[in-house]
């Protein structure tokens, strides 16, 4: 699992570079709003690892994480580009993204309303800071558009890898005949040791 995650992490570090220099290549308020959000490391790992989380959870988290997220992303963009003084913010951002990497790492996952509000509050912290950034500018509604359309897009990323992983382990599970009852609760963790496949 470990490795799983590091892995991802390794495959979207390009993806961020290429970003952070389409931005400053486009003259496009739309183009340059995809681009903010994948800018930066801390707000990639954050996204993914929220439709991770979303992805494994499944059932109503599936998508009200991720609209949480980009709906109070959205919030927070707004206080942002108004100048409304938030505390924190960048801290906020880093320990975003520990924690959330932290939670796929280590199999926590919080009930539905509690991780919706932790992504929330998350969110709002990552919108204030890419919202204060272009406060100078005039990008407007067409920028909003399209920092939420690259937002989703990076949590589908992170469904994917989930539904993905899940699949994977589901499969191995059913070819090694292992009871119900000794599957691990976490599906992205690996099957026990002693059940491994040489």
């Amino acid at each position: 699992m470990r490795l799983f995650v590091i892995v991802a992490a390794l495959l979207l570090i390009p993806v961020t570079a290429a970003s952070a220099h389409m931005a400053l290549a486009s003259a496009s308020p739309f183009e340059a709003g995809i681009a903010h959000p994948l800018s930066g490391l801390d707000h990639v790992a954050a996204m993914v690892a929220v439709g991770i989380l979303a992805g494994v959870k499944g059932g109503r988290a599936l998508w009200l994480w991720p609209l949480t997220f980009v709906g109070l992303a959205v919030l927070g963009g707004m206080l942002g580009f108004a100048h409304v003084w938030l505390p924190f913010v960048e801290l906020g951002i880093l320990v975003s993204a520990v924690v959330l990497s932290l939670m796929v790492t280590l199999a926590i996952a919080p009930k539905l309303w509690t991780g919706a509000a932790l992504v929330g509050g998350f969110a709002l912290l990552h919108g204030h800071a890419h919202g204060n950034e272009v406060a100078h500018s005039v990008y407007g509604l067409e920028f909003a558009v399209g920092f939420s359309v690259a937002t989703l897009a990076l949590h589908v990323v992170g469904i994917g890898l989930a539904l993905a992983w899940k699949r994977v382990v589901s499969t191995r599970v059913r070819r090694q005949g292992i009871p119900l009852g000794r599957r691990r609760q976490w599906p992205l963790d690996c099957v026990p040791i002693n059940l491994r496949t040489p």
